[in-house]
C-alpha cells in the first residue's frame, strides 16, 4: 500500500505541473483567414476553339504550262519577286517547229497558186472584154481566183495558229508577288496544266481550317490567337469567311499584324473566338505556381482556415486566368499574400 502511494505521488505532481503551464507556452488557436477575398462565380467567357491553320496569302497564283514540251529555261527561283506577265519559264516543243515549217511551206504554195489564179483572171477578163471568151469562162476564172485566195488565207491561219501555240511556251506570272516554289529544273518534260511556279499574291493571312460544327458560330471580326509565329501569342481578326463546306470543314482568313511573307506555308495553331460560354475566371494574383502545379487558397466554410487547392488554369486576356477544374461557383479564395499575413 505504501509502495502504491509512493508511485502515485510523482504522477500527481506531473499532472499538477501540466495544469499550471503558462498560457504563452500553449499552442495558439489558428487565426481566422483574413485579407483580400474573392467569391468564385460563373461568368460569360469567350469560347476559344483550337483549330489548325496555315500561313498563306489572300491569293495563291500558279504559273502553269499550256503546251507539252521540255523546260529549256527557268527564269525565276524560289524567293524571287515577280511582276504580272513576267516570264517564268520557257517550254520548247520541237514538234511545233516542224509543224510551223510545214504550214509555212503550204502557205507559200497557196500564195503562188493565188498569184497564178489572179493572173489568169486578169487575162481572161481582158479577153472577155475583147469578145474572145464568153461570160462563162470569166465566171470560172473568178471562182478559181477566189478559191485560191481562200486556200491562201487558210494556210496563213494554220501557220499563225502554230506560231501562237509555239508562243504559249513562254510561261508568264499571272500576278505580281513572290515566288514560293519553282521546283522543276531545266530539262524537265512537262504537260499542259503542270505547275511550273507558285506565286504568292496579295497580303499574307492565316488561313483557318474550321470544323463545320463551328460554322454557325464564326463571324467576321472575331478574335484569333495564333501560336507558333513568335515567342508570344499573336492576336488577329477574321477578315473573310469562305462559303461552302469541303470534307467537313470551312475556310476562314485572319489578318495578323506584322505577318511576314517569308512565313508562307508555315503551319500554326490558332484559337478562334466561337461565341460565349459560362466559366470561372479569377485575377492571376490569386493563383500561385509551385513544382509545375497551380494552386489557390481556398477558404473553409467557417472562414478560419485557408488551404492550398490544386487547379487547372488557362490564360485569358487582361491578366486573368480561367479555372478549368478545382473550384466551383460559391467558393471563396484568398490572395496568397493575404493568406500568409493571416496565418
Amino acid at each position: 500500500m505504501r509502495a502504491a502511494l509512493v508511485l502515485a505521488a510523482p504522477l500527481a505532481l506531473a499532472l499538477a505541473s501540466c495544469g499550471s503551464e503558462p498560457e504563452a507556452a500553449r499552442p495558439k488557436a489558428e487565426a481566422a483567414a483574413a485579407g483580400e477575398r474573392l467569391t468564385v462565380a460563373s461568368t460569360p467567357l469567350a469560347d476559344m476553339a483550337d483549330v489548325p491553320a496555315t500561313v498563306t496569302t489572300r491569293d495563291m497564283a500558279e504559273a502553269r504550262a499550256r503546251i507539252p514540251g521540255v523546260i529549256t529555261r527557268l527564269h525565276v527561283r524560289a524567293g524571287d519577286r515577280v511582276s504580272a506577265g513576267q516570264p517564268v519559264a520557257t517550254i520548247t516543243d520541237t514538234r511545233l517547229g516542224q509543224e510551223a515549217a510545214a504550214y509555212g511551206a503550204g502557205a507559200a504554195a497557196a500564195e503562188a497558186q493565188a498569184a497564178r489564179a489572179k493572173a489568169d483572171l486578169d487575162r481572161i477578163r481582158f479577153l472577155h472584154r475583147e469578145g474572145v471568151y464568153a461570160r462563162a469562162k470569166l465566171d470560172e476564172a473568178v471562182a478559181a481566183s477566189r478559191a485560191a485566195d481562200a486556200m491562201l488565207a487558210a494556210a496563213r491561219a494554220q501557220q499563225g495558229a502554230v506560231k501562237a501555240v509555239e508562243g504559249q511556251g513562254v510561261v508568264r506570272a499571272p500576278a505580281a508577288g513572290q515566288v514560293l516554289a519553282a521546283d522543276l529544273p531545266e530539262g524537265s518534260a512537262v504537260g499542259p496544266g503542270m505547275v511550273i511556279a507558285t506565286i504568292t499574291a496579295g497580303p499574307p493571312v492565316v488561313r483557318l481550317d474550321v470544323p463545320e460544327g463551328l460554322a454557325a458560330r464564326l463571324r467576321t471580326g472575331a478574335e484569333v490567337r495564333v501560336n507558333g509565329l513568335s515567342a508570344d501569342e499573336t492576336v488577329g481578326r477574321i477578315v473573310k469567311l469562305y462559303p461552302g463546306v469541303e470534307s467537313g470543314r470551312i475556310r476562314a482568313d485572319a489578318h495578323v499584324p506584322g505577318l511576314a511573307p517569308e512565313r508562307v506555308g508555315q503551319r500554326v495553331t490558332a484559337s478562334v473566338d466561337a461565341g460565349l460560354r459560362q466559366g470561372i475566371a479569377v485575377p492571376s494574383r490569386f493563383v500561385t505556381a509551385r513544382f509545375g502545379l497551380n494552386f489557390v487558397k481556398l477558404v473553409s466554410a467557417d472562414g478560419k482556415r485557408a488551404a492550398d487547392v490544386p487547379v487547372e488554369v488557362r490564360a485569358l486576356p487582361g491578366d486573368r486566368l480561367e479555372i478549368l477544374s478545382g473550384l466551383k461557383p460559391g467558393d471563396v479564395i484568398l490572395a496568397p499574400a493575404a493568406a500568409k499575413a493571416g496565418a
